[in-house]
C-alpha cells in the first residue's frame, strides 16, 4: 500500500466497533479467496493465470479495506502473508537423498512493498528520514538501487564454501528443496573463492535470459508441447522440475541480491559494499547498481533504467530501493510482512488482461496476411492498447485465440503489442475457432499460403491497394524496368493522389501531370517521361522480375525468359511445364502458376501491353544442356574490366549458377582486388580460384565467349 493511499485512510478508517457494511464483508471474503487462489496458481503450480498488475490491484484494494475496517482483519489474509504455500515435494528421488521436502528459513524471504508513482517514492524517502530522525532540509538518505528481475527467488545455503542446499522462497518461513536442479545452473557456484565464512546463505534470483527463452520454446513448439508465456513462467517451471535433466537443458541463470544467515563472518557496513564481497567470493551480481542520495537520486536511477529495460537481455518489472547502511536498515525494521528500509518501483505494466472484441486481417506493404485483434481498450506498457498482433494462422491455432476470448497482452517498449496467452478459465461458451479468409479483404484477390511458409499472402500484388505502392517501387528499380527517376516520394504522391493504381497507368502519364507533383520542376518531369518511355522496350527477364511474382527473384525470372522465350508460352504454360525450368521447384512452379491464373494480373500485363510495353523476346534455349550447367560460381573483389553483374549475366547465360557464399559445393570462385573473406574460405576448402582472365577463358574453352562490344 502506497504512502499516498495510506495517507488518504488516515481519516477514512472505522472506528473501532463500528458497523461493518454487508458488501465490505462480502468484498473482503471474496478477494481474499481470489488472491488464495492465485497464490495457489503462482507459486504452486507455476501457472499464472492474471499478469502481476492485476494481482497487485487486487491486493491494493484488499489492504485499503482491511484498513479502513480494522475488525476484519486476519492472519490468515493474504496481506498477512509474504508468499504462497510450499508445494508438496513428492520427488523420491528428493526423499532418498534425505533432505526436507520443505526448508525452514533462518531468516525469513520477505516482500517488498511496491511503488507506481514518484509520489509514493518521495513518500517512502520522507519516511525513511523521519524513521532514522534526519533533517530533511540537510540530511539525505543513502541508498543502494538495483534491477528488480522477473524470475523466482531462491536462497542458497553454502557452508564452509561449499553450496549445500537451495530453496524456494515458498511462503517466506518455508519453501521447496531444489537443490539438486539448482546444482545444474552453470552460473551458481558450487564452491566459493576466498575466505568464505563458515555458514552464508546468499539470496537472489533465478531468471532465463531471452535469447534462451526463445529457443526453449522453439524447442517445444518443434516437440508438440507447451511453450511458456514469458521467461519468468519458462525460469519457475524449469527449476520445479522433478527430474534434473530436464532443468539443465534450459540455461537458467542466476542473480545474487542479498543475504540471510551468516556464521563466521563480519559484515561489512553497507548493503553495496556485501554486493561486493559477493563477486570476490565467484556469484554473479548484476552490474547495473548504483549508490544514490534522496529522492531525486531514486527517481533518476528509475528513469535511467526505464530506457535501458528493453535493451537489456533479461526481463525486469522494476527496480528496487534499499537503505544501504546495515545499521539504518536495523534501526527502520519491519512493518507486517516487508522491511520498511527498501522498496520496489514498479515499471508500467508490460502485461494486462482485456477481451479480444473480434479477429481482423491486415494486408501488408508486400501481401502478407497478419491476423489482429481488436481488443477491448486496455492501458499497457504506457499507452492504450486497442489492437494486438496474432503474427499467423499457425500462431493463432497453437493459442486458439478466438472472439470473445479474455486474453493476456503484452507490449514491451516500440514492439507491437501482441496476445501471448489466452486465460481459458474466462472463456465464454459460445466461441468459435477463427478461420483465415480465402480472399483478401482489400481487392478480393485469393489468398495464398505456399507450403513451407508461415505466412499466407494476397496474390493481388499488381492492384492490391494496400501493396501498390510496393509494387511500383519493385517495378521501376534498376533490375527491373529501371524507370530512373521514380523514388518512393514521387510513388508516395502518385499513389495518395489516385493518379496511378496499376504499373500500367505509368506509361499514361503526360508532362503536365507529372510537372504538377511537388517538387517536380519541368526539367524534371522531362527527365522522368524521358525514362518512362525508355523502359517500354527491357528483356524479358527483367520483364517477369518487374511483375513481383512471388518466390520469382533476378535468377528465376533469366532462366523462365531464356527457357520459354516468349511471355505468352510462359504465361499460358502448366505447372509440369514450369518444372522443367532450371532450379525451378514445386513451390516455385506454384506461385507462378497461381499468379498467371489470376485474372486481375493478366488484365494489367494486357494493359502494359496496351500501353506500348513490349518486353524483347528470344527464342527459347536449346533443351541441349548449356556449356557450364550445373557448375556453381561465386564472385568476390573488384574485377578489372568487368563489372559484378557484367560477370553474373555471362556466366548464367553459359548455364551456371552464381551463389553468394562459399561452400564445398562452390566449383570456381572469381576473385578481384580486395577479395575478403570468401576468396580465404575458398583457399580453405580447396575451392579453385580464378581471375577475369580466367574466367574468360574457361568460357571460351566451354563454348560461351562473351560477346564482343
Amino acid at each position: 500500500m502506497t504512502a499516498k493511499h495510506r495517507g488518504a485512510q488516515a481519516d477514512a478508517s472505522a472506528p473501532a466497533g463500528a458497523l461493518v457494511p454487508p458488501a465490505a464483508i462480502k468484498r473482503i471474503t471474496w478477494l481474499r479467496d481470489e488472491l488464495n487462489h492465485h497464490i495457489y496458481q503462482y507459486y504452486v503450480l507455476d501457472a499464472p493465470i492474471i499478469p502481476d498488475v492485476e494481482y497487485d490491484a487486487l491486493f491494493r484494494e484488499l489492504q485499503d479495506l482491511e484498513f479502513k475496517y480494522p475488525s476484519l482483519r486476519d492472519v490468515d489474509s493474504p496481506t498477512q502473508r509474504v508468499g504462497g504455500e510450499p508445494a508438496p515435494f513428492e520427488s523420491a528421488e528428493s526423499m532418498q537423498r534425505g533432505l526436507p521436502m520443505v526448508v525452514r528459513h533462518t531468516v525469513p524471504m520477505l516482500s517488498l512493498n511496491n511503488a507506481f508513482s514518484d509520489e509514493d517514492v518521495v513518500g517512502f524517502d520522507r519516511r525513511c528520514l523521519n524513521g532514522l530522525e534526519k533533517d530533511p532540509a540537510n540530511e539525505d538518505v543513502e541508498y543502494a538501487c538495483e534491477l528488480k528481475f522477473d524470475g523466482l527467488a531462491i536462497s542458497l545455503r553454502y557452508e564452509n564454501g561449499r553450496l549445500m542446499q537451495a530453496a524456494t522462497r515458498g511462503d517466506g518461513e518455508a519453501g521447496e528443496d531444489v537443490t539438486v536442479n539448482v546444482r545444474t545452473i552453470k552460473t551458481i557456484p558450487l564452491k566459493l573463492k576466498g575466505d568464505v565464512p563458515s555458514v552464508l546463505e546468499v539470496r537472489g534470483e533465478v531468471f532465463m535470459y531471452r535469447r534462451d527463452f526463445d529457443k526453449l520454446n522453439e524447442r517445444q513448439l518443434s516437440a508438440g508441447e507447451k511453450t511458456f508465456v514469458n521467461p519468468r513462467n519458462a525460469a519457475a517451471g524449469s527449476l520445479r522440475q522433478l527430474d534434473p535433466r530436464v532443468t539443465a537443458q534450459r540455461r537458467l541463470s542466476f542473480f545474487a541480491y542479498g543475504t540471510g544467515d551468516t556464521v563466521g563472518f563480519q559484515r561489512p557496513r553497507t548493503h553495496s559494499e556485501m554486493m561486493d564481497v559477493l563477486v570476490n567470493f565467484g556469484l554473479p551480481v548484476c552490474t547495473e547498481r548504483v549508490v544514490v542520495r534522496g529522492a531525486y537520486g531514486l527517481l533518476s536511477f528509475y528513469e535511467d533504467v526505464g530506457k535501458l529495460r528493453d535493451g537489456l537481455a533479461y526481463d525486469i518489472d522494476g527496480v528496487v530501493y534499499k537503505v544501504n547502511a546495515f545499521a539504518e536498515q536495523e534501526k527502520l525494521g519491519f512493518v507486517s510482512r516487508a522491511p520498511r528500509f527498501a522498496l520496489a518501483h514498479k515499471f508500467p505494466a508490460q502485461e494486462m488482461t482485456t477481451t479480444v472484441d473480434k479477429i481482423e486481417v491486415q494486408v501488408g506493404r508486400t501481401g502478407a496476411i497478419t491476423p489482429v485483434a481488436r481488443l477491448r481498450p486496455v492501458f499497457v506498457g504506457g499507452v492504450t492498447v486497442t489492437n494486438a498482433t496474432l503474427h499467423n494462422e499457425d500462431e493463432i491455432r497453437r493459442k486458439d485465440v478466438r472472439a470473445g476470448d479474455t486474453v493476456i497482452v503484452r507490449r514491451a517498449g516500440d514492439v507491437i503489442p501482441e496476445v501471448v496467452a489466452v486465460v481459458f478459465e474466462r472463456r465464454p461458451e459460445d466461441t468459435k475457432p477463427f478461420s483465415m479468409p480465402k480472399v483478401c479483404p482489400i481487392c478480393g484477390s485469393h489468398i495464398e499460403r505456399l507450403e513451407g511458409e508461415a505466412i499466407a499472402r494476397c496474390t493481388g500484388g499488381l492492384i492490391c491497394g494496400a501493396q501498390r505502392k510496393q509494387a511500383l517501387l519493385h517495378f521501376a528499380q534498376r533490375r527491373a524496368m529501371d524507370i530512373e527517376g521514380l523514388g518512393e516520394k514521387l510513388v508516395d504522391q502518385l499513389v495518395e493522389q489516385g493518379i496511378v493504381r496499376t504499373p500500367a497507368d505509368l506509361y499514361k502519364l503526360g508532362l503536365v501531370a507529372l510537372a504538377s507533383l511537388d517538387r517536380m520542376a519541368e526539367k524534371s518531369a522531362m527527365n522522368l517521361k524521358a525514362a518512362i518511355d525508355a523502359s517500354r522496350e527491357r528483356p524479358l527477364a527483367r520483364f517477369i522480375f518487374a511483375l513481383g511474382i512471388r518466390q520469382v527473384g533476378e535468377s528465376t525470372a533469366k532462366d523462365l525468359a531464356n527457357h520459354f522465350g516468349k511471355l505468352e508460352s510462359l504465361m499460358s504454360a502448366s505447372e509440369e511445364a514450369l518444372l522443367e525450368v532450371r532450379d525451378v521447384g514445386r513451390v516455385v512452379a506454384q506461385s507462378i502458376w497461381n499468379f498467371f491464373s489470376e485474372e486481375h494480373n493478366r488484365q494489367v500485363i494486357d494493359d502494359l501491353l496496351a500501353a506500348g510495353v513490349k518486353p524483347v523476346e528470344t527464342e527459347p534455349f536449346a533443351k541441349a544442356p548449356a556449356p557450364l550447367s550445373g557448375k556453381t560460381f561465386v564472385l568476390t573483389g573488384t574485377l578489372p574490366t568487368l563489372s559484378r553483374e557484367d560477370a553474373k549475366e555471362l556466366l548464367e547465360a553459359a548455364g551456371a549458377k552464381v551463389a553468394g557464399s562459399v561452400s564445398k559445393k562452390t566449383d570456381y570462385v572469381v576473385a578481384g582486388a580486395e577479395a575478403g573473406s570468401k576468396l580465404d574460405k575458398a583457399e580453405a576448402l580447396g575451392v579453385p580460384v580464378l581471375d577475369e582472365a580466367g574466367m574468360l577463358a574457361l568460357l571460351a574453352q566451354a563454348g560461351a565467349a562473351p560477346a564482343e562490344e
